[in-house]
């Protein structure tokens, strides 16, 4: 089933070649609800090439990141590799059976790894450059 869209507004485009767009379209069901017209989309439900004929030329320019944006997207995805890995730790030192398993010198390693980890953050060179701890 194709949706006909009819009515966009608010288009700014996500990249310099401008074939991706966040529009707002006017749902014939929802309402004005947000899209992002992809090339990659193999969805048809919405037909993106009607869509972007009728944004046409009237969209905000593609504004490239700023390098503080930038840097706060790395910081974001180097916190989220450390969280997965205080998830793994956290699975041992948060089953007191595990936990109780290990004797004081891993216990104090799997302490040592932890608090390694979160201290990824304060580095020198974070979030460019990471000294992952090795975990026990």
């Amino acid at each position: 089933m194709t949706i006909t869209i009819t009515e966009v507004r608010n288009a700014a485009s996500l990249q310099s070649d401008n074939l991706r767009m966040d529009v707002e379209i006017n749902h014939p069901d929802y309402g004005w609800i947000p899209y992002t017209v992809d090339p990659a989309d193999t969805d048809m439900t919405i037909n993106n090439d009607e869509v972007m004929a009728l944004i046409g030329t009237d969209f905000a320019a593609y504004v490239p990141p700023t390098q503080e944006e930038l840097d706060a997207a790395l910081a974001a995805e180097v916190r989220a590799d450390r969280d997965a890995l205080l998830l793994e730790v956290d699975a041992v030192a948060g089953n007191a059976l595990r936990w109780a398993e290990l004797d004081s010198t891993e216990q104090a390693a799997w302490s040592t790894y932890r608090q390694a980890l979160l201290d990824v953050p304060q580095q020198d060179g974070f979030p460019h450059t990471v000294t992952w701890p090795v975990k026990p």
